[in-house]
């Protein structure tokens, strides 16, 4: 992905507020279909993690929530991630 349209999406995802949160059982199905319901209807979803999830837990499941659900990481800051998956 072009670095400008990630630029343009993380100045998006600041103006939208975590809509699935990932809680202390980690990723669970319910999760990733949760976020592939969103992904579809709005193309940038922001995902909050539990605080109990130490900081490397968080970049892995980050990574896995993407790998699982064919949607690009955009970024991960603190305790959320940012989603996009284009038409």
């Amino acid at each position: 992905m072009e670095k400008k349209k990630i630029y343009r999406l993380r100045a998006d995802a600041t103006s939208i507020s975590p809509t699935v949160q990932v809680g202390k059982n980690g990723i669970t199905r319910m999760v990733i279909e949760e976020l592939r319901r969103q992904l579809k209807k709005m193309h940038l979803v922001k995902v909050k993690f539990s605080k109990s999830a130490i900081r490397s837990e968080r970049v892995r499941f980050a990574q896995q929530l993407a790998r699982s659900t064919d949607a690009e990481l955009i970024e991960t800051r603190g305790m959320t991630a940012v989603y996009f998956k284009g038409k």
